[in-house]
């Protein structure tokens, strides 16, 4: 059986078109934070999140979005905690809003929308 080690790649010396890394948010990313069941919650700005996950519970519907964006912003661990906590759809549904609005996106509008 023959033995065989990664090979480094190549220098990337070719031009491109668009440079990813180069890419900077344009708003402020701090993270949102919110009191409930005694504790503070700190959520990272919706615009920081992985959008991987995020899109794959976006297929789920609107409220598997919500969740999914929540669960992101907290991360597993805080998620966790957070889930052991009764949550009624009423407060889920304002929480989701007033995150939006902290991170700049409106009721009804995704952040890949036009101003068209």
């Amino acid at each position: 059986m023959t033995t065989r080690t990664a090979t480094s790649k190549a220098p990337d010396d070719k031009p491109f078109d668009f440079n990813l890394d180069a890419v900077q948010a344009e708003v402020d990313l701090t993270p949102w934070r919110v009191h409930w069941d005694g504790r503070r919650w700190e959520f990272a700005h919706l615009q920081d999140l992985d959008v991987w996950g995020l899109m794959e519970a976006a297929e789920g519907g609107e409220v598997k979005a919500m969740t999914g964006v929540f669960r992101a912003a907290l991360g597993d661990k805080d998620w966790d905690a957070f889930r052991k906590v009764r949550l009624p759809q009423y407060k889920l549904e304002a929480l989701f809003k007033a995150y939006q609005k902290h991170c700049g996106v409106g009721q009804g509008e995704s952040e890949a929308s036009s101003d068209s």
